[in-house]
């Protein structure tokens, strides 16, 4: 019998099935064999050791004076050879040899245990993928068509990545290799479903956990993500340590961390935004690159109105909106853009002549513009020259989108 439980041990290593889930099929399998030789009539009770491998098979028998079923009863002299003090109408608990099973029994039985592997195999791909849920996946492109991409995750699970989960642009061939976000593992009747995503904001959280040792190990926290797949995502990030600042440390020497997250996503521009527990100062922070001259939050809402420099307005609202539209996304409040010629005519958005509400300070700014903008990584020619260029944000460009009337309601930031 130890030859069972080697090829037991064997499977389960091979399979990854579990060994005792096995020894249950096993015990089924001959309690169906049986039913197939004994009849259903008849109680019977299977046992497989567990150490050896031995099989043990119990019936429980009547005992009476003339046997009709010799499956359910036994003389009064058969019963005490069992138990000498056994008496007539007593219940005796006999062992069943298995080797007196049919060949059809067998084969009932062998079936059994072939479907116990296969969902033994179902169940351990499963629960690895239902581990994986909430995280990345590395698949390769299968085929290509209208709806989607289908994508083989290993040699025989495949998912299908819908067009409306893919990032609008990205173009992939057969043979491809993607990163995935499952977003859910799911049974249905045929097995389980893999619901997989580009487009989905934490794709970029798993990504940044992924490639900074300080996120994945708690030094540096993600406190919120806003996305538009494809084109930008904004992403606050806060310290635990004093001594470690969360920016850089994301951004990377030269900017090799956040460009392989870039590089990932295919060239997704990311905004990597310093959190604060000051609603009025993380607006200020999530509307970067933008200059911000005052915020001022309004009671009982969670909104805000905002001043910027009348040069900054077109790049503050961003292209159709964009920029603010993440940043309210980003800080959870509805936020109100207008330049400070608009917010000089606007009595609720106590501007004064310095520019400067009594929030914010010329001094407190200033030292924020010489804290963010001033060293290696946030230079004004890393802003100018590549992802904020003035191309990208001319006055030309948005002056007849965004002109007075417009910018009045142009945050519905949604």
């Amino acid at each position: 019998m130890s030859e069972i439980i080697d090829a037991l041990d064997q499977l389960e290593k091979e399979k990854g099935i579990s060994k005792e889930v096995l020894m249950e099929a096993i015990e089924k399998s001959v309690y169906s064999a049986c039913e197939k030789d004994f009849g259903k009539n008849t109680e019977y009770e299977v046992r497989m050791d567990r150490e050896s491998g031995k099989i043990q098979v119990f019936a429980n028998k009547t005992v009476v004076d003339v046997i009709y079923d010799t499956h359910r009863e036994m003389t009064l002299e058969e019963a005490r050879h069992i138990d000498p003090n056994a008496e007539i109408d007593d219940e005796i608990r006999v062992e069943v040899t298995t080797k007196d099973f049919g060949r059809i029994a067998a084969q009932k039985a062998r079936s059994i245990i072939v479907q116990a592997i296969k969902e033994g195999e179902r169940s351990a791909v499963f629960d690895y993928f239902a581990s994986k849920e909430k995280d990345i996946i590395t698949g390769v492109v299968q085929k290509v068509n209208d709806r989607g991409l289908t994508i083989s995750l290993d040699e025989k699970t495949e998912t299908i990545l819908g067009e409306q989960e893919m990032i609008e642009g990205e173009n992939y061939k057969v043979g491809d290799r993607i990163k995935l976000y499952i977003v859910e593992v799911k049974k249905n009747p045929k097995g389980f479903k893999i619901v997989v995503s580009r487009t989905h904001p934490d794709l970029v959280k798993r990504l940044f956990e992924r490639e900074i040792t300080e996120v994945s190990d708690g030094t540096v926290e993600i406190k919120s993500i806003s996305r538009e797949a494809g084109s930008r995502t904004k992403i606050a990030v806060n310290s635990t340590d004093e001594n470690v600042d969360a920016v850089g440390a994301c951004v990377g020497m030269n900017g090799t961390r956040v460009n392989n997250i870039v590089e990932d996503l295919k060239g997704e521009k990311i905004d990597i935004i310093e959190w604060s527990e000051d609603p009025a100062v993380f607006i200020e922070h999530a509307l970067s690159p933008a200059k911000v001259v005052s915020v001022k939050l309004i009671d009982g809402e969670k909104a805000a109105k905002v001043v910027v420099p009348d040069y900054q307005l077109s790049l503050a609202i961003g292209k159709e909106g964009q920029n603010a539209r993440l940043a309210a996304r980003l800080t959870g409040y509805k936020i109100d853009i207008k330049s400070e010629s608009q917010a000089k005519e606007l009595d609720d958005y106590d501007y004064d002549e310095d520019g400067y509400n009594d929030e914010y300070t010329d001094d407190e700014y200033d030292d924020y513009e010489d804290d963010k903008y001033t060293d290696e990584e946030y230079s004004d020619e890393e802003y100018s020259d590549e992802e904020y260029s003035d191309e990208e944000y001319s006055d030309e460009e948005y002056d007849e989108e965004y002109d007075e009337e417009s910018t009045d309601n142009s945050e519905d930031n949604e």
